[in-house]
């Protein structure tokens, strides 16, 4: 992209109508494709979104031997782990860019290899994910590991062992970093207050069948059993629930009508309730989900983020957007990512009344309670919400500001918007198909 390609002007004001599609879930088909690498057989994997993670992730795979080719179908990738080998250290830093998924490389790549390099990692700036407990589990696994200024060498001198381990915090990343290196370890691993996630479920029916030994408790308890080869799988990804509550959320600020096709009730259970509560509205198909403003005024509500089941803090920030247009005051507690309210600045220099505080405002006390943190909000509403220029933050912070932008009076210009490719496929072409008023500089598209 061109300087100016990554600027867009949106001129606001106009209702989101129409209907689009949710591919695969990015917070599953990235780590499908790592598993992929634990297998002595080719993997076959659909309903793959078009996104940056997913070409990073094939770019490092194909980096270490694995050939990866579109199949049959549209949106479906072979994935061939035959001939896995070592990849040059500077090509692994090329194409890792600003993504934490190498990581989760390691565990696979020391089953096959005996070794693993993972270099400086990045990801969205909006709090601590501290990676320093993937390379203790992988320890306590078996793995010696030694930090260079390039990144952190790892080798694995014998078989990996199996291990007890309790998170501290139901880490989706720390969860799926014991699944991938557990299943081939010699022996039983016990994982201890576990992300229970749909995508953590997802994972481990790719790894089951692929031969994986896997026992879901009601406690948050994963036992796996390490077996000593795996093969390969088909598999179509479950969609992708926090495009999908994106997309409400921009039919609710934008007094819009939106049918997602794709979306799916079981894993926006939680979201729908709130959304109801808020006083939108929606329709579920067997094909997937229409959301809209049915008109009238928002309510404001009360809204605490936690670990699946609660309310995921990806689904918060598009959704504040919508309350900023609630009648009253909305109450927000964050209590995932301490940093994830920063983003609630930029909405107040559009008209927004949001005010930040320190303090626990829902109904439990959380882990940054004490820690001099801004993770509450009080959304004062409602607001008009006026154009104006706008960095993008993060991944759904800066979609967040592209709902605001459709929702303001005027014209906003949005920079840094290949941020959003990150985790939504093709959200130009679907935006402009739910005819929202967007072009690129020089460049009329919609």
């Amino acid at each position: 992209m061109t300087v100016n390609d990554d600027v867009l002007l949106v001129h606001g004001g106009t209702p989101l109508e129409g209907e689009i599609r949710v591919r695969g879930a990015k917070n599953l088909v990235p780590k499908a494709m790592v598993a992929a690498l634990l297998g002595s057989e080719p993997s076959r994997l659909r309903n793959v979104p078009d996104i940056r993670d997913v070409r990073v992730v094939r770019g490092l795979l194909q980096l270490h031997g694995v050939t990866v080719r579109p199949g049959e179908e549209p949106g479906e990738l072979v994935l061939d782990p035959t001939h896995v080998e070592s990849a040059n250290v500077a090509d692994i830093d090329a194409h890792a860019g600003s993504s934490r998924i190498p990581i989760l490389f390691c565990g696979p790549l020391l089953h096959r290899l005996g070794h693993a390099f993972i270099p400086g990692l990045g990801g969205c700036d909006i709090g601590g994910r501290p990676i320093d407990f993937h390379f203790d589990v992988l320890r306590q696994f078996g793995a010696t590991i030694e930090k260079r200024a390039d990144g952190q060498y790892l080798e694995a001198p014998q078989r990996l062992r199996g291990t007890k381990i309790r998170l501290p915090y139901p880490s989706v990343g720390a969860t799926e970093q014991v699944l991938l290196t557990a299943v081939l370890a010699e022996g039983v691993t016990e994982l201890s207050n576990a992300a229970v996630e749909p995508e953590i479920e997802d994972l481990i029916c790719v790894l089951q069948k692929m031969g994986a030994i896997i026992a879901m408790d009601t406690d948050r308890t994963i036992r796996i059993t390490g077996v000593d080869k795996l093969g390969g799988y088909t598999h179509r990804a479950l969609s992708d629930r926090l495009e999908a509550a994106s997309w409400a959320s921009a039919a609710l600020a934008t007094n819009g009508n939106i049918y997602v096709r794709g979306a799916q009730q079981r894993s926006m259970m939680t979201f729908l309730n709130t959304y109801r509560k808020v006083g939108g509205a929606f329709e579920i198909d067997d094909e997937g989900i229409r959301f809209w403003h049915p008109g009238g005024q928002l309510k404001s509500i009360a809204l605490e983020t936690d670990v699946h089941p609660g309310f995921q803090t990806d689904w918060q920030q598009p959704l504040v957007v919508a309350l900023t247009q609630a009648t009253g005051l909305s109450i927000i507690h964050e209590t995932v990512y301490e940093s994830r309210l920063g983003f609630t600045s930029a909405l107040n220099q559009m008209g927004a009344h949001i005010q930040l505080y320190r303090e626990c405002l829902g109904g439990s006390d959380c882990r940054f309670g004490q820690r001099n943190f801004l993770h509450s909000a009080v959304v004062s509403g409602p607001t008009r919400l006026q154009g104006a220029d706008l960095v993008i933050p993060d991944l759904r912070g800066g979609f967040s500001y592209l709902i605001a932008a459709l929702a303001a009076e005027g014209t906003s210009r949005v920079h840094g918007i290949e941020l959003i490719n990150r985790g939504y496929e093709n959200f130009m072409e679907k935006l402009m198909e739910l005819g929202a008023k967007v072009e690129l500089p020089g460049k009329a598209l919609g």
